[in-house]
């Protein structure tokens, strides 16, 4: 299609100028970044006021200065010109960079006509230390297990480092590398360092730790400088997940008993000589004020032992006692960060504070989110205000807890009594949660005594969906506000309860919803790596990465286990990665063969295949409705469709040889489910008998198994199982089956993702609609007239005047997998769909609903730039615009009963040279455009 547009918009060259100009300059996905790849990936946005504009050719500069830079003296890479629309995933061709190294660079375009546009404004990025050689740092550490108190909760209190040092001056630059194992938060002379929460992030410690790089030179002087650090255990040493519900044998300290801290501050002068000061037994520590701090179970702060000014110079330190060194472990790997740093998104006002029973007050945020709370409190010395955190409230009024298991999730601070007050902050702990019950109050608090504090992995915002419904655009805040919740260093299942794991079949299934919310590349880059840090001996993806033995029968699942094909695809065809396909391609060929051998060289899961995992076949169709999918059937979907992706990721990094050979196993899959699954009407069937009394299974509502499910139908239509005639009949099937159920989904994890897109593609997009606008139980509407302000994890987790269902079980109410219908919202209600990888290509096809909704409009910002399309219905007449971005090409269908009345500006297509008029079919006239603004009128 480029080639098509370049012939289509292309002029001879001209002596003109062009507007075309490169913005939006980023290094591996991010802003003037740190990073360790030996070949950083480069990229860049284009503008320009010229419908049809397309890059012909760039150029990149890259300097060790600015005024190199300035100057076109690229001394460490002149790419030239290179002929190619390539905006993105431009891997650094210049000199091996060494640590430390400062790149700044720029880039040029060359416009369709052949014409050089202006140099972009610079960028930089930065060098990270490269090799364990680079480290001068040793772990240093403060043992006070002992310390801990308590029958159900071991909290030891948090250990305070700090280091005097003599600098000499004046200072150039200075550089702070700095992680920990557990979590830390660093200070310069009484001044926190950086606005990042949660450092280094949850890894596989045993394997691979990150490290953050701050630029600290604002932060030092000439003459006596302070370090100072506070490290606590985090997900290294702290309780994770539901061990200590269950009984597991180990609950906390997985992967170490003793937080540790490793950090070097690199000091270059003004004459060219550098100095280092490291982490070693020289700096002083001890414990203080953090009493407790434990991620799930909360923080305890008696601001009475707190230390003034310890961060600073001059503090006395006498009766703190010297550091610890613990020897490294040679294998693990010290890498920088890849992902989106925890930071603060927003700061939350209450609406209400009300007086309880027993002197308790309650607050009430306005929404559910995941963060902490800042206290503002005016008492006296001892007085102890205790901060409890739920989600929801009991009909009677009442703060519940239930839910949150045996995550104590309570946050204690005991007043110093300063005669002007007190404010707090947890540090490293965060919960889940809408209202605060407080106690301990003397006198009654105001509005201001608490504020919350939203805290997420700070994603950049990629799109925005409205219609002229309020249910619809409250669904989508709902959805918003979930994936802030638990898009937390790794996409968690919730934020609240004592798990908040990275479920991998929640991920998988609601991925490409993300895409359309915020920019996940980086933070995908991160979790991908610890996937498949996490992939088992026998090469499955287990069902959470991290994956810490919470849980001994916790190992792998049809389903869940895909999670490691679907998240690297899916982040190749967003924005282009095919470096992601190439890194864990091992695993990714490992997991297909593990899944082969499994079928017994039968491409497909006969029913019980699984059974020897726990639950027996695996989660399923994790709290769906009625009749239950059989997990093997869906196993044997899922099969076929990694198979066809794997094909696909094949071609992209050029191994034809294997794209060939999975084009044959899913052809050979696909054979074997109709075999297996189909009855001679090619309806869906399954040999129900085998399961016996699905003892051992995940059977919601134990209303057994069967193969003629909504949820099996979805799935095979939304991955191209089925021949087109097939897809139809599983279509009209899977309308049947709606219709006999009221017009009501009955699907659950797995099914719902593909559900509404399965309904458009057979040509029911009003019963879509019909579904989507739905306010009766089981529907995300049902949600919304509940009061939800996020995604439950059940259907029914709330009714109103009844109550809760299955609270001290898993009720959460802040989880993202049934958010997945965002998928749709983008891709068919706005009709905004990828091509080409990395959005070269789109198609704009939107879906308009007869009744309900009158319009729609949705941005999405993706590599290539804004892309928008929105929809608006007035009587007969149907408006359409469009945005496409620079150097991008679509094919638009534009909705008409009368294509001779689609007019675009007010004007005939027919004299339009920048729309190319294809054919009229199935209700769409199909256009093809290039970049720019467009506004389509129809008549129907």
């Amino acid at each position: 299609m480029i080639t098509l547009f370049i012939l289509l918009f292309y002029q001879p060259a001209r002596a003109v100028s062009t507007d075309l100009k490169p913005v939006h300059l980023r290094t591996e996905y991010k802003t003037n970044p740190v990073v360790d790849a030996a070949k950083p990936r480069l990229s860049w946005e284009l503008t320009s006021a010229t419908r049809g504009q397309l890059q012909t050719a760039y150029q990149i500069m890259v300097a060790s200065s600015p005024a190199l830079l300035a100057a076109n003296k690229a001394d460490f890479w002149n790419s030239a010109k290179q002929a190619g629309s390539a905006t993105h995933q431009i891997e650094y061709a210049g000199k091996p960079l060494p640590a430390r190294a400062v790149c700044f660079w720029k880039v040029r375009s060359w416009d369709k006509t052949g014409q050089p546009g202006a140099w972009s404004a610079p960028a930089r990025w930065e060098m990270g230390l490269l090799d364990k050689a680079d480290w001068k740092a040793e772990w240093i550490g403060n043992d006070l297990t002992a310390l801990g108190k308590g029958k159900t909760y071991h909290l030891p209190p948090a250990p305070f480092f700090r280091k005097e040092t003599n600098l000499k001056g004046p200072i150039k630059r200075a550089r702070l590398y700095v992680t920990s194992l557990g979590l830390y938060e660093f200070q310069i002379n009484g001044k926190r360092v950086g606005n990042d929460h949660f450092v280094p992030g949850w890894t596989d410690y045993n394997k691979r730790v990150y490290y953050q790089t701050y630029e600290v030179t604002s932060h030092l002087k000439a003459g006596k400088n302070a370090l100072g650090a506070i490290v606590a255990e985090g997900w290294y040493a702290g309780y994770l997940g539901y061990a200590l519900l269950i009984g597991n044998p180990v609950v906390k300290s997985f992967y170490g008993d003793v937080p540790l801290l490793k950090a070097q501050l690199e000091v270059e002068y003004g004459t060219g000589e550098r100095e280092t000061i490291a982490t070693d037994q020289t700096w002083k520590t001890t414990h203080g004020p953090i009493l407790e701090a434990d991620i799930l179970n909360g923080e305890t702060y008696n601001a009475n032992l707190e230390f003034e000014k310890w961060s600073e110079t001059g503090y006395v330190d006498t009766k703190w006692k010297n550091s610890t060194v613990y020897p490294d472990k040679p294998e693990r790997k010290l890498e920088v960060y890849p992902g989106n740093q925890i930071q603060v998104f927003q700061e939350l006002k209450p609406k209400t504070v009300t007086l309880k029973s027993g002197g308790r007050y309650l607050f009430d945020l306005g929404q559910n989110f995941a963060g902490v709370v800042r206290l503002h409190v005016k008492g006296h010395k001892g007085d102890t205000i205790r901060l409890k955190f739920g989600e929801m409230l009991f009909p009677n009024g009442e703060i519940m807890t239930e839910n949150l298991r045996k995550a104590r999730a309570t946050d204690t601070y005991i007043l110093k009594g300063a005669k002007d007050g007190e404010t707090w902050t947890p540090k490293f702990t965060y919960h889940g949660f809408q209202y605060v019950e407080a106690t301990g109050f003397k006198t009654a608090p105001g509005l201001d005594a608490i504020t919350g504090i939203v805290l997420s992995s700070a994603t950049p915002l990629a799109g925005s969906f409205e219609t002229d419904n309020p249910l619809i655009n409250k669904l989508y805040q709902n959805i918003v506000w979930t994936q802030r919740s638990n898009y937390f260093d790794i996409p968690t299942d919730c934020p609240q309860r004592d798990e908040r794991l990275a479920w991998t079949g929640d991920a998988q299934a609601y991925v490409k919803s993300a895409t359309f919310n915020n920019d996940i590349a980086a933070f995908f880059t991160k979790w991908l790596v610890d996937l498949n840090d996490a992939q088992r001996a026998d090469h499955a993806y287990p069902l959470y990465a991290p994956a810490p033995n919470v849980r001994k029968t916790d190992t792998y699942s049809p389903g869940w286990s895909e999670s490691g094909i679907v998240c690297p695809y899916i982040i190749y065809k967003t924005y282009g990665d095919t470096r992601v396909i190439r890194k864990f391609w091992p695993n990714m060929v490992a997991y297909l063969a593990f899944m082969q051998a499994k079928s017994k060289g039968e491409f497909v899961y006969k029913e019980r295949s699984f059974e020897d995992i726990s639950p027996k076949g695996g989660y399923g169709d994790w709290l769906s409705v009625g009749k239950k999918t059989p997990p093997d059937l869906l196993a044997s979907l899922y099969y076929g469709y990694t198979a066809s992706l794997m094909a696909e990721m094949a071609r992209a990094i050029d191994k034809p040889d294997e794209a060939v050979y999975y084009e044959g196993v899913f052809d050979q899959i696909k054979q074997a489910f109709l075999k297996q699954y189909t009855d001679e009407t090619g309806k869906f069937k399954t040999n129900q008998a085998a399961y016996g009394d699905g003892e051992g299974y995940v059977i919601e509502g134990k209303s057994g198994f069967d193969g003629h499910t909504q949820t099996a139908y979805a799935n095979a239509i939304y991955m191209h199982m089925l021949t087109p005639e097939h897809t139809q009949k599983a279509g009209n099937w899977l309308m049947d089956l709606i219709k006999e159920n009221d017009h009501k989904l009955a699907t659950g994890f797995l099914g719902l993702k593909p559900l509404l897109p399965a309904l458009s593609s057979t040509g029911n997009s009003q019963e879509a609609y019909r579904l989507l606008l739905s306010t009766e139980y089981p529907s995300w509407g049902f949600e919304v007239v509940n009061g939800a302000n996020t995604i439950w994890e059940r259907w029914n987790s709330y009714i109103k005047g009844k109550g809760f269902e299955n609270n001290s079980g898993m009720n959460s109410f802040n989880h993202y997998a049934f958010g997945s219908v965002n998928e749709w919202l983008f891709g068919n209600a706005a009709g905004i769909k990828v091509g080409e990888a990395g959005y070269k290509t789109v198609t704009i096809r939107p879906e308009i609903a007869s009744e309900g909704i009158n319009s729609v409009k949705a941005t999405y910002h993706s590599i290539n730039g804004m892309i928008e399309s929105g929809w608006k219905k007035s009587g007969s007449n149907l408006t359409v615009q469009i945005t496409i971005p620079v150097n991008t090409s679509a094919t638009v269908f534009i909705p008409t009963t009368q294509p001779a009345t689609v007019l675009e500006s007010a004007k005939s297509l027919k004299t339009n040279p920048a729309i190319l008029v294809n054919e009229f079919k199935d209700g769409y006239l199909q256009l093809e455009i290039g970049s720019g603004k467009y506004q389509f009128t129809s008549q129907n």
